[in-house]
């Protein structure tokens, strides 16, 4: 990735998107789950809010990365969210992006006298 086209605050962004795509590996989910999932797996480090949370989902779904469908559960209609075969490669490149960028932040808050984890 060329240091030219990092952008922090489209990385927060990408970040949650993940999160989210992450969250949907194993089975699909409703948007309460993916929540709970998330905040349990981070230790309650990563929160998303209701407003947060749902305008992701609906891009996600119109890049085609993850399918909505209608569910009745006792009465209610939830959706439910799953990872598409797409969301599952985007996921997957886009993890080895994270973990780029992470392995260049750590290596400049040690400096370069210290030695790497």
């Amino acid at each position: 990735m060329p240091e030219d086209d990092f952008d922090i605050q489209g990385f927060a962004r990408d970040i949650n998107e993940l999160l989210i795509l992450s969250a949907l590996r194993s089975e699909p989910k409703h948007g309460y789950q993916i929540v709970l999932d998330i905040e349990n797996e981070s230790n309650g480090l990563f929160r998303f809010r209701h407003g947060t949370l749902y305008p992701i989902l609906h891009r996600l779904e119109k890049e085609g990365l993850i399918r909505g469908t209608w569910s009745k559960d006792v009465g209610r209609k939830k959706k439910v969210y799953s990872l598409t075969g797409k969301g599952r490669r985007h996921l997957s490149g886009e993890t080895g992006r994270v973990e780029d960028v992470v392995s260049r932040l750590v290596r400049v808050l040690r400096g370069p006298d210290q030695a790497p984890a």
